[in-house]
């Protein structure tokens, strides 16, 4: 047929059509424009757009996919493309980690991706800060994470929050055998404990029987800032959202939420300073810190470092310790020995004495595997992602463009039996001693639990700290079981909460 019998628009949608068709060929398996990397074993997607479709079907799974992505490809360092969301090298070598969170530091950075789908959380705060912006709040907030502080009043307040716990929560709930979201009661405790320690403030969460609004909206906004990593259209369904339906609480009506919190948080501060009362927390030391221009910081900075901290003062926390009972729940021999250990060197009298105290947990080295095996399966922080700023070479090979973002995933990596053995999916303790019983130490690039390099966590020795407080105390004082037909499982967020929570039921020990 000659193009001279077609109407304009004919002509038109027949050379977009062929243009779609010869696009399509050569773009089959990958997001339009993205060219093949040659040498990394990659996930074929569908023409044009890529793997975002495989993506966004298994987003509610999506470390479990990931992780068998890696099994099935029969390689530690994969790629996908996917449209909207362009190149991702993703990788759980842990010669790659340790290059790009450590050896090569410089040149992996929050990328814009990441800092815009988290910027109404975390702001410029430290965990979406590059440069000279995150070096000024590591400095300021590392003076509280000492030795002094963990040995005596943090651990005051870890036990202060924990006899709360126990008398008015469990013991109430194993004298009416009445079942206890267990998973909740650890978001509360690490949330009242944190908030208490870093700015001072109150929250009498575990007072509480519903959820705290605070809470609630922060891990909304949390669970909607991920879900911006993976949906291209997000601009648009959060504009349309509100319009669709109006009665819900929407982005905007969380931030508001969780913004009030912070804000009278600081001008409550604010107000106490006035009256000449002197604090030394976290907010206290921020308030008097000057930024990379050497300014003192705004309410806005002040309210940025606020969410941050909460982040990881309770979200991480709160997982570990979830995910730490259930397996205990799981594993009876482990959790008889470890019962023994506590048994054995933990007394009334030692718990009344945090000095003591804190001194005893340190030399538990069986405790801590436990706890260390839980962070290798269940990773507070299960995924992550960094943006390379140049052209780089990871150890295994790996060609990285400048613009390419490079993720990692300790979920993955810790089920990974080319990284950890044939029991790598085992709950096995005992791998974290020596012969001698000593507590074994791997490589921050085998072991990311608490990231790796100059943005190692700065709280790593409070999370644990608190975690075997809670994990001695609770274990010499109960027995845990679950609640049948519960599906525990995790949502795909920053962190590794449970999806559904953790029913359990409570018998007193003595």
């Amino acid at each position: 047929m000659s193009t001279d019998a077609l109407s304009p628009l004919q002509t038109l949608g027949l050379i977009g059509g062929v243009t779609l068709a010869a696009l399509s060929a050569k773009y089959h398996d990958r997001a339009i424009f993205d060219e093949h990397r040659e040498g990394i074993p990659y996930r074929k997607g569908y023409p044009l757009v890529g793997a975002l479709p495989i993506i966004l079907a298994n987003r509610s799974n999506s470390h479990d996919f990931f992780t068998w992505n890696f099994e099935n490809l029969d390689s530690l360092t994969t790629t996908m493309s996917s449209i909207g969301i362009g190149r991702r090298i993703s990788t759980i070598d842990p010669a790659n980690i340790e290059h790009i969170l450590k050896n090569n530091f410089q040149n992996y950075a929050k990328g814009p991706k990441f800092q815009e789908a988290f910027m109404e959380l975390f702001g410029h705060g430290i965990f979406n800060a590059n440069g000279e912006r995150w070096k000024y709040q590591r400095k300021a907030a590392s003076v509280i994470f000492n030795v002094m502080n963990f040995r005596d009043h943090f651990t005051d307040v870890f036990v202060q929050e924990l006899r709360y716990m126990t008398k008015n929560i469990f013991d109430v709930a194993a004298d009416n055998r009445q079942p206890v979201d267990f998973h909740d009661v650890m978001f509360k405790f690490t949330l009242d404990s944190f908030v208490l320690l870093g700015f001072g403030v109150e929250l009498n969460g575990l007072q509480k029987k519903e959820k705290v609004p605070f809470a609630e909206s922060f891990d909304a906004i949390q669970f909607n800032s991920s879900w911006r990593m993976v949906f291209p259209a997000w601009k648009l369904s959060e504009t349309i959202g509100p319009l669709l339906t109006p009665w819900k609480m929407h982005v905007k009506d969380h931030i508001k939420v969780v913004d009030t919190f912070a804000y009278e948080v600081i001008a409550k501060r604010k107000k106490e300073v006035s009256e000449g009362k002197e604090f030394k927390d976290l907010l206290s030391r921020f308030m008097a810190t000057r930024d990379e221009n050497g300014d003192l910081l705004d309410d806005k900075t002040l309210r940025d470092v606020i969410l941050n901290f909460i982040v990881a003062g309770r979200d991480t926390t709160a997982v570990a310790l979830s995910w730490t009972f259930y397996y205990l729940m799981l594993h009876p021999r482990v959790e008889a020995k470890l019962l023994k250990e506590i048994e054995k060197n933990i007394t009334d009298e030692i718990e009344e004495n945090s000095p003591a105290l804190y001194e005893v947990i340190k030399g538990m080295p069986y405790a801590h595997a436990v706890f260390y095996e839980i962070l290798r399966l269940q990773p507070s922080v299960p995924g992550n992602v960094k943006y390379a700023l140049n052209d780089d070479v990871l150890p295994d090979g790996t060609h990285i463009r400048a613009g390419d973002y490079v993720a990692w995933s300790p979920y993955a990596q810790g089920r990974s039996a080319k990284v950890w053995g044939p029991n790598a999916r085992e709950f096995v303790p005992e791998r974290w001693l020596t012969p001698e019983g000593d507590v074994r130490r791997e490589s921050q690039g085998k072991w990311p639990a608490f990231h790796a390099g100059p943005r190692v966590c700065l709280g790593q020795q409070l999370a644990t700290l608190e975690s075997l407080v809670a994990i001695v105390m609770l274990l010499r004082r109960y027995k845990f079981s679950l609640l049948p037909d519960q599906e525990i499982t995790y949502v795909t967020t920053v962190t590794m909460p449970m999806k559904n929570g953790m029913n359990v039921l409570v018998e007193k020990r003595y």
